[in-house]
């Protein structure tokens, strides 16, 4: 697949080693809860900082509705690692040195200097896409939209804890 997969479709799965050199596959990250993948095209870079930064000042927002932001850019692991530690971004950051998951998501750009799109999938458990988005300058916006369809995603119930049982008495 190298279109780019849009609300209700499939994520493609992927293996791609984080920050520490760890494999991290799409299903395995999965398995702890939806996901917010985001693309960049550099890191630390003004942009690309600002944004992950943005990913990482709303943790507790993410994990309040069970979800982790996981960042994929062309840099190698040693960069990725220099990032994260750097800004203490706490979040896995995936190498895809070759374009790989860049290309099966399509976000692939037309120059070599920047090559990958700034752009953001929100992903559920069962690998559908529940929302895409899309902006090169306003990096606010990855974060702020995804935590919104995270939000609209989540069961009505999710929010009060465990749901009360009906003893129908």
């Amino acid at each position: 697949m190298s279109g780019r997969p849009g609300p209700g479709d499939t994520a493609p799965d992927f293996t791609l080693a984080d920050e520490t050199g760890t494999e991290r596959s799409l299903a395995g990250l999965l398995a702890d809860g939806p996901v917010v993948l985001f693309f960049y095209p550099a890191a630390l870079t003004p942009g690309c900082t600002a944004e992950a930064c943005h990913f990482r000042d709303l943790a507790a927002e993410f994990a309040a509705v069970g979800a982790r932001p996981v960042g994929i850019s062309g840099d190698p692991v040693e960069r990725q690692q220099e990032f994260a530690g750097r800004h203490r971004l706490g979040m896995p950051l995936l190498s895809d040195p070759d374009g790989t998951v860049r290309e099966r998501y399509g976000v692939r750009r037309g120059f070599t200097l920047a090559p990958t799109r700034r752009v953001t999938f929100v992903v559920a458990e069962d690998r559908t896409v529940l929302d895409v988005v899309r902006s090169e300058l306003r990096m606010a916006a990855h974060a702020d939209r995804a935590l919104a369809a995270l939000r609209a995603h989540r069961p009505p119930d999710a929010t009060s804890g465990p749901a009360a049982v009906d003893s129908g008495t």
